[in-house]
Order: structure tokens, then sequence, then C-alpha cells
């Protein structure tokens, strides 16, 4: 089981009142339900390895380099003119690091790689992994990594991680006429503007999934731009050729990166706490009461 810890934490920071809060009155909700999910998950679907893969760099360099606009809009305003940081709730940012201790001190693998989001280090782990994966995510950019010959779904939260959409091959087919391998063409043609992914204009989800069920893949429909016997209309023949430029670079940005260098790690879930001593030191410190109680109950019986 791979966790999209961020998409997790944000969740759960939107799901729990700030009233959950440490002794000093720092607001502990995002940790708390971030906690409360893993418990949830484990107890649910029982996996016999965890990895909470992590942003260490939520906007990559490289990525900006092909297309600007990527992620732009989410720099935080007074940082516009210095490093790119992306807008967190003042009230969330403080518990990140207090996040990524608890795991820690759990012992649950916890990874990010300098240069790389989630999405990369998810999809590198679910690439090179020898059995199913489940990917925990409210990111519909990893759909693109479903693959049922291997057994790689993507669990999708609808309401906490208690109801989630299983996403596998079939449900993709019918929501969006492409499968696992064809999600990152549909999205880049309709693109995102929550990733500052123009896309090509005019062109909507519809429509890509019927370029892309006509020609098979941008492959396909790029070439058939240039084939005026191919079944398009003359605007979006035009607008496709126009879009070229975009259509070049997009694909490497969209695609999650398979080839990360992710370090030796151990994803065994844990059966009890790495460092006992610096868990109750946490627990005591941030209130985490009943929701590391639980987990660690969770992890005992698992």
């Amino acid at each position: 089981m791979l966790l999209d810890t961020a998409s997790l934490y944000f969740r759960a920071y939107f799901g729990m009142p700030e009233s959950v809060r440490a002794p000093d009155g720092t607001p502990v909700n995002a940790v708390r339900g971030l906690l409360d999910f893993i418990d949830r998950l484990v107890r649910d679907h029982r996996p016999d390895e965890l990895v909470a893969c992590m942003d260490a760099d939520w906007r990559p360099e490289w990525r900006v380099e092909l297309i600007p606009s990527y992620k732009a809009h989410r720099v935080a305003e007074e940082h516009a003119a210095g490093p790119d940081e992306e807008e967190v709730p003042d009230t969330l940012a403080p518990q990140v690091p207090v996040i990524e201790a608890v795991l820690d001190a759990l012992g649950i693998a916890r990874i990010g790689v300098a240069g790389y989001e989630a999405d990369d280090v998810i999809g590198t782990l679910a690439t090179r992994a020898k059995g199913p994966v489940d990917i925990v995510t409210g990111d519909r950019d990893l759909y693109q990594l479903v693959d049922d010959a291997r057994g790689v779904r993507v669990l999708y939260p609808l309401k906490g991680v208690g109801s989630l959409q299983l996403t596998d091959e079939s449900w993709l087919r019918e929501k969006y006429g492409v499968d696992g391998g064809g999600y990152a063409d549909l999205a880049l043609l309709r693109g995102d503007p929550s990733d500052g992914l123009p896309g090509v204009p005019g062109i909507g989800e519809k429509t890509a999934a019927k370029l892309l069920a006509e020609f098979g893949d941008l492959a396909g429909i790029l070439a058939a731009v240039g084939d005026r016997t191919a079944r398009l209309t003359p605007t979006q023949r035009r607008r496709l050729d126009e879009s070229r430029p975009y259509l070049a670079v997009a694909p490497k940005v969209v695609r999650v990166a398979t080839d990360v260098p992710v370090p030796e790690h151990d994803p065994a879930l844990p059966t009890g706490p790495r460092d006992a001593a610096a868990l109750d030191e946490l627990a005591a410190r941030w209130n985490l009461g009943g929701s590391l109680e639980r987990l660690l109950t969770t992890l005992g019986g698992a």
C-alpha cells in the first residue's frame, strides 16, 4: 500500500476540527486525522507493506522548465519573488514535521526524493513491485498507474478512507473511455487548471476520450493531424497543430516518473513502534491520544 501522504493529511486537516489541539494550543487535527486514516486503511485492507510517500519537491524545476505554468498559481504569494513554496494553511504547515516524526517513530517507511513529487515515488515503487499494489490518493493523476495485469489499483477517498472508490481498468473505461495507460494522454489533452496545464483549446474530457478511442494514443492523434483522410474536424486539426509545442513537452510533465532513485527502505508493516521512547514523547507533547493508541493496537494485531 502506497500512501500519497500530503493528499491524505490535507484531507485529514479539513475533515477534523482545529479544536483538536496539543497542550500548548497548537492544532494537531491533521496529525491525528492522518493516524486515524492509516488505522482504518490497515484494518480494512491488511497490507503486508506500507510506504508513506512524500513531496520532497512539490513543483520540480524540471517540470517547470517544460511548462512554466505548472502549479504556478499554488505558489504562496509572499514567496513569489523567491524559492517556490506551496501555499499551505498556516495551521497545517507546523503539523507536517510532527507527522514525519510520528511516522518515523512508528517505523512506517517514509520516502521523499529530492527533485521529485510523491507521485513520482509512487510511480517508481508501483512499477518495481512484485505483487499487487494499492495506491491511496485523492489525486486523479495517479489513475495513469492503474494496471489490472499487475494488480495496481487506486483507492480514491470519497468520504474519509472508510468509503473508497476502487479504481481499476474496468472503472476507468466506463468513466473515461480509457485504461490506465491512456489516462495520462487524456489528462494532458484535456488540461488541468488545478495543475496549471493548459491542455488543447476546445478539447475537453469527452472529446479527448473520443480522439484516443479513434487514434489510440497521443502519437496516433498527432499523426492524424498530418493525415488529411483522418476523421478530424477542421477546428480540431488546427487546434491540435497549433498545440504541438505544448504536446511535445506535456507527456514528460504529466506522466509520473518511474525511475526515481528511491533510497533503501524497509516497507514491511510494523507490528510495534520502532522507537517507543520517542513515540511516547511525541504522544504526550502533541496530545495524540486515542488516534495513536488505536493505530498501535491495529498494528499489533496485523
